[in-house]
């Protein structure tokens, strides 16, 4: 799967194995850890032959012109070695490591184009995309990954669901940054993009950004509303389906500050007032049923303002739940 990138101001890292290490357990049994399940590729030099793939996106120059608090680009790192530590509950699906897009000269453009092409290759593989970050403007760079990679299909209307406490809809004026991708992709893509957000916390956007929302035809629910009570859960449920049945795929992104800071203390902008993780387990579980899901992230988790790994454990226990209950395309 090897990417020609000497045109582009990005560097591609080969995943390192340092990065797994955890308890060890008898030879004689089955892997009961992560750290053992896991592949590390180099995709400059391996075939690669996995189910999922893991790919960091080691950038915060978005979050940087954003001006948030600089350190997501160590988000990367500190998942995996979390997620290295966690016991394995998974049958007959192979984990690949395949390494991180690298942003260097502050050029987030250039890394959102690398960034982009690996994901498509993934994808054109039949690989499911799991990408770590780093600034939410990854969001843009995997989004055209994904139409990249089924823009020539029959089926192209894709879904994309963020569980975030802002709407990042921020009009790009002289750069992109963290706030601004999902504008710049319902703006270049209108005619084949919906956009639900999960967890829209009204003290963290301004007015504008909701008459932004409106006119793009942004279906939300706000923090108030993603309770885990069975009532709450029912009425997004049915928001869902509705969302759901009108496109061919979904794109799930989970922005970390969407938890209250009980549960994610470690982000650029910490709030008490966001959802809880049994609430996301809830929805992820309603969400990747359907099938449709095709890849997922997480963004801005901040480990330089973590507190005792909370946020980064949640992180990587958040994708041992996706793994877990993805269905896998057996044709």
């Amino acid at each position: 799967m090897a990417i020609l990138n000497k045109n582009i101001n990005a560097e591609y890292k080969a995943a390192e194995k340092t990065f797994w290490q955890g308890r060890k357990s008898n030879p004689d049994i089955e892997n009961q850890y992560w750290h053992q399940e896991i592949k590390i590729i180099d995709v400059e030099k391996d075939i690669i032959n996995t189910d999922f793939a893991i790919l960091g996106y080691v950038c915060d120059e978005g979050v940087r012109r954003n001006r948030g608090r600089i350190g997501a680009s160590e988000g990367p790192r500190a998942i995996r070695e979390r997620l290295a530590k966690l016991p394995v509950h998974f049958e007959d699906k192979l984990i690949a490591d395949v390494g991180d897009i690298v942003c260097i000269d502050d050029d987030m453009e250039a890394c959102q184009i690398l960034f982009s092409k690996h994901i498509s290759e993934l994808l054109k593989n039949k690989i499911f995309p799991i990408a770590i970050g780093g600034g939410h403007d990854m969001a843009y760079a995997h989004f055209m990954g994904i139409w990249n990679s089924i823009k020539k299909t029959e089926k192209n209307k894709i879904g994309i669901i963020n569980f975030d406490a802002h709407f990042d809809l921020r009009p790009v004026e002289k750069k992109a940054n963290s706030g601004t991708p999902f504008n710049q992709i319902l703006t270049e893509f209108k005619d084949v993009v919906s956009y639900f957000a999960i967890g829209i916390q009204q003290q963290s956007n301004t007015k504008e950004l909701f008459k932004i929302a409106k006119k793009k035809s942004v279906e939300f629910v706000i923090n108030y509303d993603c309770e885990s009570s069975s009532a709450e859960i029912n009425i997004l449920k049915n928001k869902l389906n509705k969302f759901m049945n009108n496109v061919d795929y979904l794109y799930v992104t989970i922005d970390m500050d969407g938890f209250s800071s009980a549960y994610a203390p470690g982000v650029s902008a910490p709030s008490p007032l966001g959802f809880t993780p049994y609430f996301v387990f809830k929805m992820l579980s309603f969400i990747l049923e359907t099938k449709k899901v095709i890849s997922f992230d997480i963004a801005e988790l901040n480990p330089t303002l973590d507190r005792d790994n909370l946020t980064a454990n949640l992180a990587a226990k958040i994708i041992d739940f996706v793994v877990i209950n993805t269905k896998m395309d057996t044709t």
